[in-house]
């Protein structure tokens, strides 16, 4: 029987690692008179739930509990939904990075839960007094496979490839989590409210993705003018 974590991968995590993979590479530069797309994502429906069973370190894991597959806010906004523009060929500058980010073990789960970082270096920390195995997959092939014994562990791995990784515990089974490698610096995390912004973008014709771990992924187009803001409303449903 697949877990619900492996259903979630099958049916949103395949498009969207093989979209990355396969994207020519981005040529960054200056953007003279660009446009801006912003928005809100949005969830339609009851929000489902996974029954998340610890099996062992209950000290540190907790007990049984129900957990939200879709973080849903104010006036249905989703948070956490990655949002980018597909196939960027060149653009704006990434600008300076911020020192390597960070997946943490924290109490028998990852925080972030969904992250997007560029291509490059990540710390994969542990914050709890067990052992982890910090396992992360672009699709079925190991990106990473870490074990992390000691509390307060640090190791710094490279991420290279653009896409999605799919990060699992091998030691306790129900912890998933999920870093997107996105291949151009127009990309963004919704906040609470589902809200993004993507700024600088050259004027043209785009196709915008949504992915959230629970429901399909969502592809729509946007035209981009000189100087404007498109203003778009995307709203997920399973």
């Amino acid at each position: 029987m697949l877990h619900l974590r492996h259903l979630a991968f099958l049916a949103c995590a395949l498009p969207l690692g093989a979209l990355a993979s396969g994207a020519a590479a981005y040529d960054a530069g200056s953007v003279s008179v660009g446009g801006t797309v912003s928005g809100k994502v949005t969830y339609s429906g009851s929000v489902p739930t996974k029954k998340v069973i610890p099996t062992k370190d209950a000290n540190v894991c907790g007990s049984i509990r129900d957990v939200k597959l879709v973080a849903v806010g104010p006036g249905n906004g989703v948070q956490d939904a990655v949002v980018f523009l597909k196939d960027m060929a060149s653009g704006k500058d990434w600008g300076p990075a911020e020192g390597p980010p960070e997946i943490d073990n924290v109490k028998c789960d990852f925080e972030p839960h969904v992250q997007v970082i560029r291509t490059g270096e990540i710390d994969v920390v542990n914050t709890d007094p067990v052992l982890h195995n910090t396992h992360g997959f672009y699709g079925r092939r190991t990106a990473f496979n870490l074990a992390l014994p000691n509390e307060g562990q640090h190791i710094k791995v490279e991420l290279t490839r653009p896409g999605l990784v799919r990060v699992e515990c091998d030691a306790h089974g129900w912890m998933l989590g999920w870093i997107y490698v996105a291949d151009s610096p127009y990309y963004a995390l919704t906040g609470e409210d589902g809200s993004f912004s993507l700024t600088d973008v050259p004027a043209g014709d785009y196709t915008l993705v949504t992915w959230q771990e629970h429901t399909e992924e969502t592809e729509m187009p946007v035209t981009v003018k000189a100087g404007e803001t498109a203003e778009v409303t995307i709203e997920l449903k399973k």
